[in-house]
């Protein structure tokens, strides 16, 4: 990790950039205690895969400002919202400093290791929107100045959309301006469920902290716990058993099927097609009953542990697994007649919602996402992990960008994961599938970062430890943020109504945004 001054901070990463580093992984709120408050910069270059990392820290604790990087990365600006809303560091230049989660009037920064809880009793009243922005700008003398802009004017049409679920896949309200039935613009509105999990890991213990992964995103349970085990695992050298990896692959896709599954049933339904919505969900059952009889969970499994999983495979674990992918093979086919052929679906899917391979790596916008855009963004082919350097299985790209490329992109997915699967179940060796750890688990001192392919883009684990048994900060980068930050971008322009199929094609959780 590089450590940079604030007053040098946006040369550097302007230079990084140039240099071919494209992608900001993850980019994370510090409190540093005496130190000061901070970011830490996960930076990635496409072309070749390097990575790199970069800190910068101020310490005036009063009144922190860094310069924003959201000229240099679409992806910022979310991200620094989130750390304004919980650490307060104001972010010079950056065109937006309301909160992202929390409500305008809550007082004081709960990720702070000063905070003081007290500050912020139960609100039940409604908060009304705040149409104004706020700003900071550096005037030529080296201060700074705060200014204000109207988000949408008196005279502007606006609707909702959400937060009540149906349509929006989660508690998510989109207020969008309309001109006819064209978006003129879009505004993100988050938190509506935001439990604090970052925060609530500062004061767990590592194996504690395993069981809030799964209810993040909740249909990438096994690859949200699977990123986490392997990030203390590195940071405390444990090495897991060829039978573990076996296992953690093999549930990684069929959870990756899961949810690819609910994907289509739910965007079918979207669009009114009924009976594809049902054929979805009646063969998503059966993988959840494969894993309720070895997890004992069908949506939540608390499966992966530190050094290995829960529970060995369950006696009939490989019978079905094989059965359930020799009927899904023929199954698929059915999905395309009854819907991916279909006139109506094609012209609600096909030349809408489009992303450009620039804009989707801008945001960091990963997964079927990203991929339907041109962007080879697979972590799994780009930092490979458990048995995926060892399996054959291609990396599904389309260039449309537009919603039936995302579409076509996770449907094919499906094919690619059962293939990977049928590498590796009839070759499952003998081996422990829990390596022995110590009762009280202590993370070496240090900074580590993980990351997996979960079901809608790289999920990765930020974890910086001062040595003892609760994470000093554990971050997680949410795969569903970036795809929620290009929906304004993505609508624009579009009719209202296309707002439905674009959002379900971006795939996003909210819960895994709400973290």
């Amino acid at each position: 990790m590089t450590t940079i001054e604030p007053e040098k901070i946006h040369k550097a990463l302007v230079d990084l950039r140039a240099e071919g580093y494209d992608f900001l992984r993850s980019l994370t709120g510090m409190d540093w205690g005496e130190e000061g408050l901070g970011v830490v910069y996960h930076i990635e270059k496409t072309s070749t895969g390097e990575n790199k990392v970069v800190k910068t820290v101020t310490a005036n604790r009063e009144n922190p400002e860094l310069p924003s990087v959201c000229d240099i990365w679409k992806a910022a600006e979310f991200n620094e919202r989130e750390v304004y809303d919980f650490f307060g560091i104001h972010f010079i230049g950056h065109p937006d400093m309301r909160r992202l989660y929390l409500r305008e009037d809550w007082i004081g920064h709960p990720f702070r290791k000063d905070y003081d809880e007290s500050l912020n009793p139960l609100r039940m009243t409604n908060e009304e929107p705040d149409d104004v922005t706020h700003h900071y700008e550096e005037l030529p003398d080296g201060s700074v100045i705060e200014k204000r802009d109207i988000l949408f004017d008196e005279d502007e049409y606006i609707i909702n959309i959400g937060p009540q679920h149906p349509a929006t896949h989660g508690v998510l309200r989109f207020r969008v301006s309309l001109e006819g039935e064209i978006i003129k613009k879009l505004d993100v509105h988050c938190g509506y469920i935001h439990r604090g999990v970052e925060k609530m890991c500062e004061s767990l213990t590592y194996p504690q902290t395993l069981a809030l992964t799964d209810r993040l995103d909740y249909l990438g349970a096994h690859q949200n716990r699977h990123a986490l085990c392997m990030c203390i695992e590195k940071a405390m050298g444990i090495e897991v058993s060829d039978r573990v990896q076996y296992i953690r692959t093999i549930m990684d896709e069929l959870q990756r099927i899961d949810s690819h599954l609910l994907f289509f049933s739910c965007l079918c339904m979207d669009l009114g097609a009924l009976t594809a919505f049902f054929y979805g969900f009646r063969d998503r059952e059966k993988i959840l009953d494969i894993f309720e009889a070895t997890t004992g969970g069908r949506l939540i499994q608390n499966y992966n542990t530190i050094g290995g999983v829960q529970y060995d495979i369950a006696p009939d674990f490989v019978q079905k697994v094989k059965e359930f992918i020799a009927y899904l093979r023929p199954m698929l086919r059915e999905y395309h007649e009854v819907f991916t052929g279909n006139v109506i679906a094609n012209g609600r899917l096909k030349g809408v919602g489009i992303l450009s391979r620039e804009d989707a790596i801008s945001f960091g916008a990963t997964g079927g996402t990203g991929r339907a855009s041109g962007w080879a963004c697979d972590v799994r082919k780009r930092h490979p992990y458990a048995m995926y350097g060892k399996v054959d299985f291609k990396e599904i790209i389309r260039t449309e960008g537009d919603c039936f490329a995302r579409y076509m992109v996770r449907l094919e997915e499906i094919v690619e994961s059962m293939n990977i699967i049928e590498q590796l179940i009839d070759n499952i060796p003998e081996g422990p599938f829990q390596e022995k750890t110590k009762a009280i688990i202590k993370v070496p001192e240090g900074s580590y970062y993980a990351a997996v392919e979960g079901s809608r883009g790289e999920f990765g684990v930020f974890l910086e430890s001062r040595g003892d048994k609760y994470p000093y900060r554990l971050k997680f980068r949410s795969t569903g943020l970036p795809l929620v930050s290009i929906m304004e971008t993505v609508c624009r322009g579009a009719k209202i109504a296309d707002l439905i199929a674009i959002g379900g094609t971006v795939d996003y959780v909210v819960p895994d945004i709400d973290r």
